[in-house]
């Protein structure tokens, strides 16, 4: 099966300042060299703490950055050359939900107004037939057809993220990046959203790459994991066989961070050392290596590849072989 999306040492850095006065700026690395691919009816995970990257990835891929190198193919197209005009037709087959459904709705346009929008700009229904359209699409998500004449404020985070998802289902794409879309939401509300995600692809044959940091998620929706760190992708694979014998040990510490609902078990824990190095500064070698518990001299000098642990499964660490120590 060829790739819906082909992803191939992407980069991507910002000029910063310390701030203080005097300072020249340094460059930030945010993505450093990753590749993947993600195929038609699957859902990829993105997963790694907060600053090492996932967000600008997904925002690199929608073209809302531009990279400093590297290449991006959607549908054998070359996203990276597409031109302002064939950039807008291959945003029909590609969507993104936003992390924050506070911010990522207009204030000032109604909920009808919002959902029809990306019709209305792609030229996809009939002006008469704008207000049905919106209607099943809001009823699709949940929502009552009533709520298109109001505004965002008026409604909860999950009806917000429920419109934006139904925004972003209106032009039926076949891949929606799906920026941590449950993390702002309370955890009752965090299941009913996952199940929906879940409902509408199976109904709809979508593609998703979710990207959170909340393993829970990940393993109830994904096929497959991409584990990031510092920029750099550490390891990939199925998503069971990852949870259940990680290869890594910084996704082995993702892992035993997990809370296991049942007071009378015990388990030895991977517990991390330090801080996350400044991704402006990383460390030489393997940017794991001064957290890592496995870490030899080797690690220090020389920046793992990521290379084929077993089929399907691919991971970025000189010593792979011996982790498992601390596994739940």
């Amino acid at each position: 099966m060829n790739p819906l999306l082909s992803v191939r040492n992407l980069h991507k850095s910002f000029m910063v300042s310390s701030g203080r006065p005097g300072t020249t700026k340094a460059a930030l690395r945010a993505v450093d060299g990753i590749s993947f691919d993600i195929f038609p009816g699957e859902t990829l995970g993105l997963v790694g703490e907060s600053g090492c990257g996932k967000s600008t990835t997904g925002k690199l891929i929608m073209r809302l950055l531009e990279p400093d190198a590297g290449s991006i193919s959607f549908l054998d197209q070359p996203l990276l050359e597409l031109s302002k005009s064939q950039l807008l037709a291959a945003r029909r087959n590609l969507q993104m939900i936003f992390q924050d459904p506070f911010s990522s709705l207009n204030p000032r346009m109604k909920i009808g107004e919002i959902v029809g929008e990306p019709l209305k700009i792609h030229r996809l229904v009939e002006p008469g037939k704008m207000r049905l359209q919106v209607t099943e699409l809001l009823q699709t998500v949940g929502l009552s057809p009533d709520h298109a004449d109001r505004y965002p404020h008026e409604f909860s985070g999950g009806q917000r993220q429920r419109v934006g998802i139904a925004r972003a289902l209106a032009v039926k794409p076949k891949l929606i990046v799906a920026d941590e879309p449950v993390s702002a939401l309370d955890l009752s509300i965090q299941a009913q959203i996952v199940n929906l995600l879940q409902d509408l692809q199976d109904e709809f044959k979508l593609t998703y790459l979710l990207i959170a940091h909340d393993l829970g998620v990940i393993a109830h929706l994904c096929n497959r994991v991409a584990v990031m760190y510092l920029g750099r992708i550490v390891e990939l694979g199925p998503a069971d066989m990852i949870c259940a014998t990680p290869a890594h040990p910084y996704t082995e510490a993702l892992l035993n961070a997990v809370p296991v609902p049942d007071p009378t078990r015990r388990r030895q824990r991977l517990i991390l050392s330090g801080e996350i190095p400044s991704p402006i500064n990383p460390p030489s070698g393997c940017h794991f290596h001064p957290r890592c518990p496995y870490a030899k001299e080797l690690c220090q000098n020389e920046a793992p590849k990521l290379v084929v642990e077993k089929p399907g499964h691919q991971v970025a660490c000189h010593f792979s072989d011996e982790v498992g120590k601390y596994r739940i």
